[in-house]
């Protein structure tokens, strides 16, 4: 299990934008970063610096992976054919978590890890328990009985500030979902601008 080293909120006020689009970020509130030379003035950033808080923006969104794991799906990515940003994107998307979490079963992406881990989510009537287990096209994923209860799961239907993207279609009476296809950066309902291009740039020269 990929261990959060760092507070989830102190990600949003580092990146100086709130990345999951929640309403108690504390960058609706204060802009600055965290820590005590958080409010000193900002320089003009390096292209290194862009691409560089590019990757660290795209890792944190989906839940702070480790630099280890990313720049394993980032080496898929460019082996697949196709723009390796979109290919980037897509895998990302597919992680078991990140579905969850797109279907609106739990309210945040750190809450669709410790889910599955914790042995509530069955693909194509399976229990599977690994965060980053990959999807397919058409594979049905679902929560568990014993699970359809939980004040977590109750609680996710019922936010307001997410939509359900149409890549995924969801039943919310049955708790299930059907991964429909693989979506590119444009089907993905972001709260903030995402740069998978830079962060291609990033890998590419380090």
């Amino acid at each position: 299990m990929t261990k959060r080293t760092s507070a989830k909120y102190k990600l949003d006020r580092r990146m100086g934008e709130n990345i999951w689009g929640r309403p108690k970020s504390p960058v609706n509130r204060r802009e600055y970063g965290p820590g005590q030379h958080g409010q000193r003035r900002k320089g003009k950033m390096s292209d290194f610096g862009l691409q560089l808080r590019a990757k660290q923006k795209l890792k944190g969104y989906y839940g702070d992976l480790t630099e280890k794991q990313f720049r394993r799906i980032y080496a898929e990515a460019e082996r697949v054919k196709g723009d390796t940003g979109e290919n980037l994107i897509g895998l990302l998307e597919r992680r078991l978590d990140a579905v969850i979490y797109r279907a609106k079963f739990v309210p945040t992406i750190f809450a669709a890890r410790q889910f599955v881990n914790h042995k509530h989510v069955r693909v194509n009537g399976q229990v599977v328990n690994i965060a980053s287990f990959r999807v397919k096209e058409g594979d049905v994923i679902e929560v568990r009985d014993r699970s359809k209860q939980l004040a977590i799961v109750l609680e996710a239907a019922q936010l307001p500030e997410r939509d359900v993207p149409d890549y995924i279609e969801v039943d919310h009476s049955k708790m299930s979902a059907t991964f429909v296809r693989t979506p590119g950066l444009g089907d993905v309902p972001y709260p903030v601008m995402m740069e998978p291009n830079l962060v291609i740039e990033y890998y590419a020269q380090n």
